[in-house]
C-alpha cells in the first residue's frame, strides 16, 4: 500500500473500476425497494461552477447512502440544454447555438465524471435533442385535443429595433439589453397552456407534500393565490354594457369614487379614439411594466377617460381612468378604486385630486363597543386622516386583533367585514350585477416564444384551413442546427426552409409556426423520461411505473415557484391524459443554500470590486424566493448591483471546480462541501475549509495505513475488554447511530462527518501492540470507510480493497449498530459550581446521587472552588451534571 495519498492516482483508478465493473448503470429490478435521487438538471454554460457541486454532492451523498442500505438506486443526469443565453453565446462568438451547446455539454459531463458522481449515464438526456423534444410537442397536441391548450393575444415587452419579444429581465430602466430601445408592450398571438383548470388541485395537493419544506409550500400557494371575493358589474350609463371587476373586500363598496382600467381594456381604447392625448398616454402605459412586482414599486400614473359608470348600489356616477398600475392579464383589466381603504389607490386619488370615502371605522369608540380593552387614548392611531395613509385603513378586522366596521354604507353600518361582504353580494345578486365567486393569481401559462434555440411549436398555419396540428408520424418539427442569430428577431421567421410546407388537411401551400416553446416546458417532465429514454415509440413506459415518484428531488429554492409548480402541472395534465397513475412528481424535496465566494462583491458608488468576507454580507431574500440584493451588516451599505453576491457562471466570477479538482482531488471538493454547512444553509467560501478537507483525508489515508499493517490473530474477544477498549467500541457504534440518522433523516452532513472524525480521534489513542486493541481498530476502520464512503467514494473504495475486500464499497451493507457496545459501565458527569463548569468525573452507571455527590465534592479541581465557602446544597441531575451551590 502506497504510504502517501495521492488523489490523482487514487480516483483515477476508482473510476476506471467502475466503469469495468459497469457499478453505475441501473436497471429495474422488483424485487428490490426503488429510491429515485434527482437534482434539478443543469444548464449547460460551459463549466461547473461550485453550487453544482454542491448540489450534486448533496445528491451523490444521499443516492449511495441509500445503495448501501440494499435499494435499488436511479440517480441520472441531463442538460436543459435550449434558452437565451445559447442564442447569445452563438451571436458573441459567430456559432450555432448547437455547437456551442454540445462542446459544453462534452466538457460539463467530463467534470462531473471527474467528482466521482454514481449517474448511470446510459440515461443521459438533453432538451435540444430531438428525440426528446418530440414528445413536448406530442402532448402539446394531445393538450390542443383536450383544450388544454388554446390561443389568444397576450401582452409582451417588444424590442422596435431587434424586432423580438424580451423577458422581463431582458427590459432594463424600460429599455431592450441589446438595444437600448424604449421597449413597447405588445399584443401579439400566444399559445397558452390552461394552467388555471388545475388551480385547485394545484392547491390542495401541497397538503399532501409533506416531504416539502413549508416555506415552498407556502411560496406555490400564495403564487396560485386562491381569493374568495364578490365579481361587481359596474354599468355605463345609457348602456347595456358594464365594467366588471373582482374584489375581495366587497365590504367597502360604498367608498368606491372612481374605476380603473388597464390601457389595454376596450373602454380605454373606445375612449382613446376621440382623444389623442388619452392615445398618447396609453401608448406611454403600453411602454411600461408588465409585472406586478415592478407595477408596486413604480410611479402611478393615471388619466380621465372623459366616461362614467354607475355605481352598482347607489347609482352615482363614477369616473373612468386609465391607470398605469392596472394590469389587462390580471382579473378583468380594471379594478374598483376605493382610495380610503387601499393604499394603491390612495396615493393615486392624492396625486390626483379624486374624492376620499371612508367607510371603515376602527375608533377607539368602536373597538371598546367590540369589548376590546384600550388602555389611554389611541384616537390619534385609530382616527381617520384623508391626507396619510394608516395601516389600519385597509384592515378587515378578521384577525382577532382589532375589529372594524362599516360606516357612511346605508344598510350596512354597523356591521363586520364577513357579514357585511354576504349582505353586499346578496344585493347586487337581486339586482343581476354581482354575485360571490373565487379567483385566482394564478394565470395561463404563455408558452409561446419568439426565439429560435428552444422547441418548435408543432402548428402549420394554412389560409383555406387556419391553424392545424401537425399529424404525429410527422413527429418531431425538427428544429434546424445551423443558423447563427443575430440579434434582429427570430431567425426561422425568415428562413423559408423552416416555415415553407403544405397543409396536412387540403395539401395548399402554408406556413410551419416559427415560435419556439418556454423552456419551462422542456423542464417540467424530464424526471419521467430518465425512466425510459431509450423508448422510440412512446413518451412514457411501465419503467415509469416503478421508478416514480421521485424520491428525493434537491434544486435552489429560485426554482421554488415556476419550475416546481410547472413540474406539477405537467404531471397532473399526463395523469388526467391516463398516462400516468400518480398526481405528485417529487415525494421529498430539499432546497440547497448558495455557495458565496469572498472576492467578488461590487460597491457601486466606487465603480470597484471590494474584497468582502461573506460572514460580513447581509443576502435579502424576498417571500417569493428571489435574491433582491445584498448589503453589509454593520450599516447596512449597499455592496452590490445587478444580482447576488455568489459563485455565478454569468459573472464569471466562481472557483473553477476543475483546477480544485486537480490540486486536492475530487473527494476533497466533496468532503469540504459537505463538511462546511448544513445543505440548506449558505456555504461561505475558504481555501483553508478545502485545506482543512484535504488534510483530513491525508490523516484518514495514514490512519488506514498504520491499521492495515497490524498483524493480527484470533478474533476479538469480547468478555475481555477493559474500560478503554470498551469506551472505543461504545464510541464506534454510538458514530454509527448517529451518521446513519444524520445522513438518512436529517440531511445534516457535516455533523456526520464531525462524528467520524471523532471516532478516528478516540480510535488513534489506542496502543497499537496489544492484539484486542488491533481488533478494535480494523472494525474502527472499516466502520469509518463504510460511514464515509457515500461522501468520499474514491478513497474509501481504495482503502476498502486494501482492507482485502473484493467488492465495491458501494455495494457493501451499512453497519449495523452492536447494541450491547452502547451499553456502557461508566458515563462522564458534568460537575458545575453556582453554575459555572468546574470539572468532570467518569462514574459507574449504577452509582447512586450520594456516591456520585461524594465523588463530585471530592473532585481536586472543585475543591479549588469551594474551599473555605459553606456548601448549601449539591443537586444531581441523573446521568447529565453535579450542580454545587455554595
Amino acid at each position: 500500500m502506497e504510504n502517501r495519498y495521492l488523489p490523482g492516482d487514487v480516483e483515477k483508478q476508482v473510476q476506471a473500476l467502475w466503469d469495468k465493473t459497469n457499478a453505475l448503470i441501473v436497471t429495474e429490478d422488483p424485487a428490490k425497494e426503488k429510491f429515485y435521487c434527482l437534482c434539478m438538471f443543469p444548464y449547460p454554460s460551459g463549466k461547473l461552477h461550485m453550487g453544482h457541486v454542491r448540489n450534486y454532492t448533496i445528491g451523490d451523498v444521499i443516492s449511495r447512502y441509500h445503495r448501501m442500505h440494499g435499494k435499488n438506486v436511479l440517480q441520472p443526469m441531463g442538460w436543459d440544454a435550449f434558452g437565451l443565453p445559447a442564442e447569445n453565446a452563438a451571436m458573441a462568438n459567430s456559432v450555432p447555438p448547437a455547437k456551442w451547446t454540445y462542446d459544453n455539454i462534452d466538457y460539463m459531463r467530463g467534470q462531473l465524471k471527474a467528482l466521482g458522481f454514481a449517474i448511470d449515464w446510459n440515461r443521459e438526456l438533453a432538451t435540444c435533442d430531438a428525440d426528446y423534444y418530440k414528445w413536448n410537442q406530442w402532448l402539446f397536441l394531445r393538450m390542443l385535443e383536450k383544450g388544454l391548450v388554446y390561443k389568444k393575444t397576450g401582452v409582451v415587452n417588444w424590442d422596435p429595433v431587434d424586432q423580438t419579444v424580451l423577458a422581463n429581465e431582458q427590459v432594463i430602466d424600460g429599455k431592450g439589453w441589446r438595444t437600448g430601445a424604449e421597449v413597447e408592450k405588445r399584443e401579439i398571438p400566444m399559445y397558452y397552456m390552461a394552467i388555471t383548470r388545475f388551480a385547485d388541485a394545484l392547491l390542495d395537493d401541497l397538503d399532501t407534500l409533506t416531504g416539502w419544506p413549508e416555506r415552498v409550500r407556502t411560496m406555490q400557494a400564495n403564487w396560485i393565490g386562491k381569493s374568495h371575493g364578490v365579481e361587481i358589474a359596474f354599468p355605463l350609463p345609457d348602456s347595456d354594457e358594464v365594467i366588471r371587476v373582482f374584489t375581495t373586500r366587497a365590504d367597502t363598496l360604498y367608498g368606491a369614487t372612481y374605476v380603473a382600467v388597464a390601457a389595454e381594456h376596450p373602454l380605454a381604447t373606445a375612449a382613446a379614439e376621440t382623444n389623442p392625448e388619452l392615445a398618447t398616454f396609453i401608448d406611454e402605459c403600453k411602454q411600461g411594466a408588465v409585472m406586478e412586482a415592478d407595477l408596486a414599486t413604480q410611479e402611478k400614473k393615471g388619466m380621465d377617460t372623459g366616461l362614467h359608470v354607475l355605481h352598482p348600489i347607489t347609482g352615482e356616477e363614477l369616473p373612468v381612468w386609465v391607470a398605469n398600475y392596472v394590469l389587462m392579464g390580471y382579473g378583468e383589466g380594471a379594478v374598483m378604486a376605493v382610495p380610503a381603504h387601499d393604499e394603491r389607490d390612495f396615493e393615486f386619488a392624492l396625486k390626483y385630486e379624486l374624492p376620499i370615502k371612508q367607510v371603515i371605522t376602527n375608533s377607539i369608540e368602536t373597538q371598546r363597543q367590540a369589548g376590546k380593552d384600550f388602555a389611554g387614548d389611541d384616537n390619534a392611531y385609530y382616527d381617520f386622516d384623508n391626507t396619510a395613509w394608516k395601516e389600519w385603513y385597509a384592515d378587515k378586522g378578521d384577525t382577532g386583533k382589532v375589529t372594524t366596521f362599516c360606516i357612511n354604507s346605508g344598510p350596512l353600518d354597523g356591521k363586520p367585514y364577513a357579514e357585511a361582504v354576504d349582505q353586499i353580494a346578496a344585493m347586487l345578486e337581486k339586482k343581476q350585477l354581482g354575485e360571490k365567486r373565487i379567483q385566482y393569481r394564478l394565470r395561463d401559462w404563455g408558452i409561446s416564444r419568439q426565439r429560435y434555440w428552444g422547441c418548435p411549436i408543432p402548428i402549420i398555419h394554412c389560409e383555406v384551413c387556419g391553424d392545424v396540428a401537425v399529424p404525429d408520424d410527422q413527429l418531431p418539427v425538427v428544429l434546424p442546427q445551423d443558423m447563427v442569430p443575430d440579434g434582429s428577431g427570430n431567425p426561422l421567421a425568415k428562413d423559408p426552409g423552416f416555415y415553407s410546407c403544405t397543409c396536412p388537411k387540403c395539401g395548399s401551400e402554408a406556413r410551419r409556426e416559427s415560435d419556439t416553446m418556454d423552456t419551462f416546458v422542456d423542464s417540467s417532465w424530464y424526471y419521467l423520461r430518465y425512466c425510459c429514454n431509450d423508448r422510440e415509440d412512446q413518451m412514457v413506459d411501465d419503467r415509469v411505473k416503478y421508478w416514480m415518484p421521485v424520491d428525493q428531488y434537491i434544486g435552489g429554492i429560485e426554482h421554488a415557484i415556476l419550475h416546481l409548480l410547472y413540474s406539477r402541472f405537467w404531471t397532473k395534465v399526463m395523469h388526467e391524459l391516463k398516462l400516468l397513475d400518480f398526481k405528485e412528481p417529487f415525494s421529498n424535496l430539499l432546497t440547497q443554500g448558495m455557495v458565496l465566494n469572498e472576492i467578488f462583491f461590487n460597491k457601486p458608488d466606487s465603480g470597484r470590486i471590494v474584497y468582502y468576507n461573506p460572514t460580513e454580507i447581509d443576502i435579502q431574500i424576498d417571500d417569493q424566493g428571489q435574491r433582491t440584493g445584498a448589503v453589509l451588516k454593520s450599516d447596512g451599505s449597499t455592496v452590490e448591483s445587478g444580482g447576488i453576491g455568489t459563485m455565478s457562471k454569468s459573472k464569471n466570477n466562481g472557483i473553477d471546480p476543475q483546477s480544485l479538482i486537480e490540486s486536492y482531488g475530487a473527494d476533497t471538493a466533496r468532503l469540504f462541501m459537505m463538511f462546511t454547512s448544513p445543505p440548506e444553509q449558505t456555504l461561505e467560501w475558504s481555501d483553508t475549509g478545502v485545506d482543512g478537507a484535504f488534510r483530513f483525508l491525508k490523516r484518514l489515508w495514514k490512519f488506514a495505513h498504520d491499521v492495515i499493517k497490524l498483524d493480527t490473530n484470533g478474533r476479538l474477544d469480547l468478555t475481555n475488554l477493559n474500560t478503554s477498549q470498551k469506551n472505543a467500541r461504545t464510541k464506534i457504534h454510538e458514530t454509527i447511530e448517529k451518521v446513519n440518522d444524520d445522513i438518512g433523516r436529517r440531511y445534516t452532513f457535516n455533523t456526520a462527518i464531525a462524528a467520524v472524525m471523532e471516532m478516528i480521534n478516540v480510535l488513534t489513542k489506542l496502543e497499537t501492540g496489544d492484539e484486542q486493541n488491533k481488533h478494535i481498530l480494523k472494525e474502527g476502520l472499516e466502520t469509518t470507510l463504510l460511514l464515509l464512503a457515500p461522501i468520499v467514494p474514491h478513497i474509501t473504495q481504495a482503502l476498502w480493497s486494501e482492507l482485502g475486500h473484493n467488492g465495491l464499497i458501494m455495494d457493501a451493507a451499512w453497519p449495523e449498530v452492536d447494541r450491547q457496545a452502547l451499553a456502557k459501565d461508566e458515563i462522564e458527569i458534568i460537575i458545575q459550581v453556582n453554575g459555572k463548569l468546574r470539572g468532570k468525573i467518569m462514574v459507574s452507571t449504577t452509582a447512586d446521587d450520594n456516591t456520585i455527590r461524594s465523588m463530585a465534592l471530592a473532585n481536586e479541581n472543585v475543591l479549588r472552588f469551594i474551599e473555605d465557602k459553606e456548601v448549601r446544597k449539591t443537586i444531581v441531575v441523573p446521568g447529565k451534571l453535579v450542580n454545587i451551590v455554595v
